[in-house]
């Protein structure tokens, strides 16, 4: 080894640190002491031409022979490195765009061009954790105004791939969340795929949540398509359902969406930003916002919601989106399931129109269904979301989910856990309120989303009379000592999810 230069041979630790990219060295390793490298420093490190910015991590072990390095799973495959491949290391130079982040830490307005700045250097990688956390946390609350959230949506499309389907009307839905089992999103793309419009949805997985719409659906089929396979799809069914994580549709957003959900935040003003920049950029051009509203919802009153309402339609102007509104019920959570394959079970038995199907789920996507229809022009004003229920009863809707599953790599039915655990009333009484984000908290516990068939079956809703020894809920789980988990925290507060009276 020539110990005057950068470079070491890579060895393969197969360490998994999801989609953040490490470098280990170790801590007596040359250049580490010649460049002054510390843990946690960010370094730029280059493989056969490929160069990727990644968190050196020092070892003090022999894991690691002299004159070895590593690079964790997700670094190795960026880079397409193989073992005994020659790694070379410089220095990150400083990230000009932390000054507007900074800036706006002092409650500075930011323009169009410091936004643009600030994402495209997080896209390349150029930010750490602590700098996305600093961003993050300096735009969260009410630290944005309208032209702000505005600039930045138009910075997070600029940067990334952006979809033309050659249209003038390509449609998209999105709920804004906090509501758990709020899983309308497959019902609403076979019913306006059926309709003959387009609707290229690309769905995230959970942050803060049980289950996002693409955990669902993977449970079902792919959801991991390139763009090639989305505009294959979309062009043979009308619409489809893929992980927008997989493609570079607006792909700063995936990496602030990681962060996010380890602060377990999730601001108004990057939220609208993260939603409508994932629409534009999938080539949509009329979109419906759901916004449930309800006391341990994510948007807790009306006039919250109206804010919102105002900010998406704003925005959307801004970036040549019709945005339309619709502010609902967010008082318990809809459907049955809670969690991934739980979910998709409640949407089979909507698509299939079994007669145990849950109604809440049915009236629910047939009325954003119903909006999309008439500002498509597929239906009159009022008239849309009896359309959709024609669509669906008819059998067409399913019919077409199917369709789009197979086109995106064959239809599977999902399974809830193996493991149950089942939950009666002790008492007889009227439920009178349930509590959105221990219920969701419940599911976690049981290991929803990262188990897929585990999470809640929720048996009762508010005002439903309940008779001492009557179901209330069923726990799935995947292992025991997540089922136990769940049990002990649904024992510790039970009372607290769900708010009972006496029966007169």
């Amino acid at each position: 080894m020539n110990h005057d230069s950068n470079i070491l041979k890579l060895k393969r630790l197969g360490i998994d640190t999801q989609r953040e990219y490490f470098v280990y060295m170790r801590s007596d390793c040359h250049i580490c002491i010649s460049e002054g490298f510390e843990a946690l420093t960010r370094i730029e490190v280059t493989v056969k031409g490929e160069t990727i910015i990644a968190t050196l991590n020092v070892l003090q072990s022999e894991l690691l022979q002299d004159g070895e390095a590593s690079l964790s799973e997700s670094a190795w495959n960026a880079l397409r490195a193989e073992e005994g491949d020659a790694i070379a290391f410089s220095h990150l130079q400083p990230v000009g765009s932390m000054s507007h982040v900074r800036s706006k830490m002092y409650g500075n307005k930011l323009g169009d061009e410091a936004f643009h700045s600030i994402i495209a250097d997080v896209a390349e990688g150029k930010y750490s954790n602590i700098e996305l956390a600093a961003f993050i946390t300096a735009c969260a609350g009410d630290n944005l105004d309208a032209e702000e959230i505005a600039g930045l949506t138009k910075a997070m499309v600029a940067v990334g791939e952006k979809l033309d389907w050659g249209k003038g009307i390509v449609v998209d839905k999105h709920c804004v969340g906090g509501l758990p089992g709020n899983r309308t999103t497959p019902i609403v793309v076979a019913i306006i795929a059926a309709a003959g419009l387009t609707i290229p949805k690309t769905s995230s997985r959970a942050i803060t949540s049980p289950a996002g719409t693409a955990d669902t659906m993977e449970t079902m089929t792919s959801v991991n398509l390139s763009l090639e396979e989305i505009r294959r799809v979309v062009g043979q069914e009308g619409g489809c359902i893929a992980w927008g994580g997989a493609v570079k549709l607006s792909p700063a957003d995936d990496v602030l969406i990681k962060v996010e959900k380890a602060l377990d935040v999730d601001s108004e003003g990057q939220m609208i930003a993260s939603v409508l920049s994932k629409k534009a950029a999938a080539g949509s051009t009329h979109v419906v916002i759901d916004i449930p509203v309800g006391k341990t919802a994510k948007v807790r009153s009306q006039v919250d919601a109206k804010k919102l309402e105002f900010y998406f339609r704003r925005v959307g102007l801004e970036i040549g989106l019709e945005v339309k509104v619709l502010i609902t019920d967010g008082s318990q959570p809809v459907g049955r399931g809670i969690g991934p394959a739980l979910e998709a079970l409640d949407i089979l038995a909507v698509l299939k129109q079994e007669n145990n199907r849950p109604k809440d789920l049915e009236e629910r996507a047939t009325l954003i269904a119903g909006a999309l229809l008439e500002m498509g022009g597929k239906a009159l004003p009022g008239n849309g979301q009896s359309i959709a229920l024609d669509l669906l009863r008819g059998g067409a809707a399913w019919k077409k989910l199917r369709a789009i599953c197979k086109a995106q790599g064959g239809f599977r039915e999902p399974e809830p856990g193996k493991l149950k655990h089942e939950v009666r009333a002790v008492k007889s009484g009227r439920v009178e309120e349930i509590d959105n984000r221990r219920l969701a908290k419940v599911a976690k516990l049981s290991g929803a989303p990262s188990r897929p068939g585990a999470g809640v079956v929720l048996h009762c809703k508010t005002g439903q009379k309940l008779m001492a020894g009557e179901l209330m809920f069923t726990l799935y789980a995947e292992t025991s000592g997540e089922l136990n988990y769940a049990k002990m925290y649904l024992e510790k507060e039970f009372e607290n999810i769900i708010r009972w009276a006496p029966l007169a």
